[in-house]
């Protein structure tokens, strides 16, 4: 029973700062402020205890990656051959 309730005591408190941070990061939105960097932050606290976070933030971090190569270009990273 006490381990019950020491998971439930975390899953709340991940969930108290993880929203907490989010809402932070909407008025940073309107505010002057890192906005959506601390809405990712939150949003990665939230993804340690919640699967439906961590399914939004895999779905950021794919769009994320998507919208880099489009506006950069495929990354030009050497070929592994090694010169002798």
């Amino acid at each position: 029973m006490l381990f019950g309730t020491l998971k439930q005591a975390r899953r709340v408190s991940v969930a108290l700062i993880g929203f907490t941070v989010v809402l932070l990061g909407l008025v940073m939105i309107v505010t002057p402020g890192p906005g959506w960097l601390v809405i990712l932050l939150g949003l990665s606290i939230l993804s340690a205890e919640f699967v439906w976070a961590r399914r939004l933030m895999n779905r950021v971090k794919k769009t994320g990656h998507e919208l880099s190569k489009t506006v950069f270009g495929e990354s030009k990273k050497p070929s592994p051959e090694r010169k002798i």
